[in-house]
């Protein structure tokens, strides 16, 4: 086992699997990697020994090169084994966006939470919706400009071109369930804030915690504010997650998390989370004690770095679940808008 990290986490695996490859994480626990076309370029793929196959967690986005990746593991590491179950964490793309291909090439049932199979096929069916006037004027309100806004409303286009369509039924998972899947007993947890209703699955006889993207080793998940829900809070919900995940699951676990490498220590890197966004919200409070901002001027306050207008839109979004969540606190107010443009003040 490897030394901890500065952070208190200590990685077992510290290199990942090869394309086509296998890791034993724990007794019939597999690890393999599946490539991304984006910055963060792979998602991790979990297989489950169950009866004479495996259950599957996750799949990739619904591109040739996934399709290809998938074919070499039937043909390699997976070969003369069925896919008995897939279950599906959250409707991120990157995680749903093959499930339906699976499904149909290997006769795979799908199971996953409501929210995550509507959600998709919400997306999926209607990739335009977001070009809708009133969500323009919602991005435009709180300071983006015409051209970033035109890249936010046409993102769900993406979208529709990373996701096989579902199948037409799925098999519904809640927080609470036991699914028993090899034998053994793994525990359903739902979180917020990254996605809604996002799963987790929890084995304390295998002495694993399959995370899904709640919580990664070295970065924070995307936790955003979008027009379709202009006054959610997903930041308190995330934050509400991540007080009750130390309680729910014990010291010494091994996080098996959607990206990045697998961990010990899912106690110290909660905390680590939690202490990341109220420093955030720290640097907002910073900058409207000196006056009102709005959303899109308060961007390159909590990021610093140069930022493309497809970048710039997570952030943005990123930024209004901090001041959304600061809203709720009553730690910011709305103050008038100027020229057209909305901006938050301290509250005080």
């Amino acid at each position: 086992m490897h030394a901890p990290d500065p952070h208190g986490l200590t990685f077992p695996f510290p290199e990942p699997p090869a394309p086509g490859q296998l890791i034993e994480v724990a007794p019939g626990i597999f690890w393999a990697r599946i490539a991304l076309p984006f910055r963060l370029d792979h998602v991790n793929i979990y297989l489950i020994e169950d009866g004479d196959g495996f259950a599957v967690i996750d799949t990739g986005i619904g591109d040739e090169a996934t399709k290809q990746a998938w074919l070499a593991l039937m043909a390699g590491a997976l070969a003369g084994k069925r896919l008995t179950r897939l279950f599906v964490t959250h409707f991120h793309p990157d995680h749903i966006g093959l499930a339906g291909w699976l499904c149909e090439r290997f006769g795979t049932p799908l199971l996953t939470s409501q929210t995550g199979y509507l959600g998709c096929l919400n997306i999926s069916l209607s990739p335009g919706a977001s070009e809708a006037p009133v969500y323009k004027q919602f991005y435009q309100r709180h300071g983006l400009s015409a051209e970033v806004t035109q890249v936010v409303s046409t993102l769900g286009h993406g979208y529709l071109r990373q996701v096989t369509p579902l199948p037409p039924t799925f098999t519904r998972v809640v927080a609470g369930d036991v699914l028993r899947i090899g034998g053994r007993d793994f525990f359903v947890l739902a979180g917020d804030g990254h996605a809604p209703e996002q799963l987790m699955f929890h084995c304390p006889e295998a002495n694993v915690f399959l995370a899904a993207d709640q919580v990664l080793a070295k970065i924070t998940p995307n936790i955003s504010v979008w027009a379709v829900d202009a006054e959610g809070d997903p930041l308190g919900l995330y934050l509400r997650s991540l007080r009750a995940l130390p309680q729910a699951i014990p010291p010494g676990t091994l996080v098996l998390p959607g990206h990045q490498l697998p961990f010990y220590g899912l106690q110290e890197r909660c905390a680590a989370l939690g202490a990341h966004h109220a420093e955030r919200c720290r640097l907002i409070a910073g900058a409207v004690a000196k006056g009102p901002h709005s959303v899109a001027e308060l961007v390159p306050v909590m990021f610093t770095r140069p930022l493309d207008p497809h970048q710039l839109s997570f952030a943005f979004s990123e930024v209004f679940a901090h001041v959304n969540a600061m809203l709720r606190l009553g730690e910011l107010r709305w103050a008038e808008p100027e020229g057209g443009i909305m901006k938050v003040m301290a509250a005080g």
